[in-house]
């Protein structure tokens, strides 16, 4: 074998208790698991990790690394926590599929969040997820990238693709359109659709849209990931809203960064897991992620309302500038509350500037923003590209939300920003050192499960997510003594500590606590469609594409291979499931058929 980890307590994935065990890599799989008693593992290389916990890598569950991955090789703000999987393509907005001129939109919509690409070698020369997806594959010089990474869909640049950014309904052929590009993505190897309902344009989406490209995503087996409409007043609604579309398009879901922010929130959490519990008991297919951390991100611009961001960054720019629409502005974020803001008024005392794209405002990180007139010169200064700190989550909220059994872990971290939210580089020795040693919220192994096997079954990952052999050799060795996040909002960027080794591949990522110069992380994708399967019509058939037209998918099969061409399968679906519940018709004199997928095939 390459390499055997001796003496470890294996912790692995399932929430089973921990055991010793010695571990055995070959291959960049893992070949063997020997407990104590058995026949001793021989290998080429030797690591001593008595005392340390052996465990799969974690998968960050929402992550905006969509950019950072291509311009940091080292990329520690996640390689070292012990990430091994990052999930991109978050909240609606990144930068696929996308043409010339939505390409430079949602640049300029999200450089607080990824910057403007500048800093990208190469530049943004992808313009289908699937060249997306390349691109992540040869990372630097054809090395790859320092972790592996997943993508979404992101239906506020598909809408802002297919309709633009202006604020009013999708026509049918819009709406077909979209429905395309979804498509289209998912086949190039995308997880599923994400959805920002609080950012322009995702958010000028009516159930109506929502549901018709849900039902895509759910003919491929792919998740939907809503941001969804309020996390502040009205968030229990919001919460039914994204629920009932799901349910009504067969669509997994998965709720980005579930909590309950604000002060009419506070305490609110059970409020939230019952009704979650409800769903679940009524045979609903749903998990969320959250950040362990009160404080929320986004940028400053994110916090106006929606219909002053109608026409895309520079029609915000020209209303900012207009006096009239500039009170008008105020009015929403100050009295009224903004949708931008969750309906809730702005208590400027709450929100604190994170980072700014023009280094010449470098004063104003880390300051209080004082008032309106204050944010306004700030947001034109700075062309939109400043981020922001909001602190108005509620720490009993976040340690309910955690423990309930369908949670996972997502950082929602943003890279950019002189002093970034402390998620982006402590999310995951948070949970391990504050949650789990130091207050006891959840038992280890407990949280662990709720980092590796949950994500990876979301996923539909049948090799990631355990230890156990025939698996990725994607693992992470911590201290649990000492396993600590070391960022703090004083220090957002103190890497973590009591985190010795990172393995991707069975290669050293982390090594003895310092980053290596492995660059072992690649895209994981969706396999290529069946050939059984139909691709979605040019134009509406049967019933219709916005009422209740079936279109047949074969049960995916979902990949792990380092390009993206394993041959993975996905758990087996009920008979009919994969094509909407309705089976197609028998072949003529054909004898002893079994199912596959949709379609039956003679054996």
């Amino acid at each position: 074998m390459d390499l055997v980890i001796r003496g470890a307590t294996v912790v692995d994935g399932s929430g089973s208790p921990g055991y010793r065990a010695d571990v055995g890599l070959d291959g960049g799989r893992i070949a063997a698991v020997r407990r104590p008693g058995g026949r001793p593992l021989g290998g080429r290389r030797a690591l001593d990790a008595h005392g340390l916990v052996l465990c799969p890598g974690f998968v960050d569950m929402h992550a905006h690394s969509d950019l950072a991955l291509l311009s940091d090789p080292a990329h520690e703000a996640k390689a070292a926590q012990g990430v091994t999987l990052e999930v991109l393509g978050q909240d609606g907005l990144s930068y696929a599929p996308v043409d010339d001129a939505t390409l430079a939109g949602v640049r300029a919509a999200v450089a607080g969040w990824n910057g403007d690409g500048g800093d990208v070698p190469g530049g943004l020369d992808w313009r289908t997820v699937g060249e997306y997806l390349d691109r992540l594959d040869h990372g630097f010089d054809g090395e790859g990238v320092a972790v592996n990474a997943a993508y979404l869909v992101p239906q506020g640049t598909v809408r802002a693709y297919a309709v633009g950014w202006e604020d009013r309904p999708a026509t049918d052929a819009e709406v077909l359109r979209m429905r395309r590009l979804v498509a289209e993505g998912l086949e190039q190897g995308a997880v599923g659709m994400s959805s920002g309902l609080t950012y322009t344009p995702g958010m000028y989406a009516d159930g109506r849209e929502l549901a018709a490209l849900c039902r895509v995503v759910a003919e491929y087996g792919g998740y939907w990931c809503p941001h969804h409409r309020s996390y502040g007043a009205g968030a229990l609604d919001a919460y039914r809203e994204v629920l009932g579309l799901a349910r009504a398009a067969g669509c997994a879901l998965h709720l980005a960064h579930a909590t309950l922010n604000f002060p009419g929130n506070a305490g609110r959490a059970p409020e939230l897991l019952a009704l979650l519990d409800a769903a679940l008991a009524d045979g609903a297919d749903v998990s969320l992620d959250t950040y362990p951390y009160t404080a929320g991100s986004t940028t400053l611009a994110a916090l106006l309302p929606g219909w002053a961001h109608a026409g895309g960054p520079d029609a915000l720019l020209a209303r900012l500038r207009d006096g009239a629409a500039a009170e008008r502005i105020r009015h929403a974020v100050e009295v009224t509350g903004s949708d931008g803001c969750h309906g809730v008024p702005v208590d400027w005392s709450t929100v604190e500037v994170a980072g700014v794209s023009d280094p010449a405002l470098a004063r104003f990180v880390g300051s209080r923003v004082p008032d309106w007139p204050a944010a306004r010169r700030l947001l034109l200064a700075d062309r939109l590209g400043t981020t922001v700190l909001q602190h108005v989550g509620h720490e009993e909220n976040v340690r309910a939300i955690m423990r309930h059994r369908v949670h996972t872990g997502g950082s929602d971290g943003i890279l950019r920003g002189a002093k970034p939210h402390p998620r982006a580089y402590g999310t995951f020795p948070h949970y391990l050192g504050h949650y789990v040693r130091e207050l006891g919220v959840l038992p280890l192994e407990e949280a662990v499960a709720h980092l590796t096997s949950r994500p990876a079954a979301r996923l539909r990952l049948p090799d990631r997510g355990l230890v156990r052999e025939g698996y990725r050799a994607d693992l992470v060795l911590f201290d649990p003594a000492t396993v600590a996040a070391g960022a703090t909002y004083a220090q957002p960027r103190a890497l973590p500590t009591g985190v010795p080794y990172v393995l991707i591949d069975g290669r050293f990522v982390v090594r003895d606590g310092r980053r290596t110069d492995v660059l072992a992380g690649r895209a994981v994708r969706r396999a290529p469609a069946s050939r059984c399967r139909r691709p979605v019509p040019a134009r509406p058939a049967g019933r219709g594409h916005l009422t209740g037209g079936r279109y047949s998918r074969a049960a995916p099969a979902w990949s792990s291979d380092r390009r993206g061409a394993g041959t993975g399968r996905a758990p087996r679906r009920p008979r009919g499931a994969a094509c909407g519940g309705r089976r197609p018709r028998r072949p003529p004199r054909r004898r002893r058929t079994r199912r596959r997928g949709c379609c039956r095939r003679a054996r």
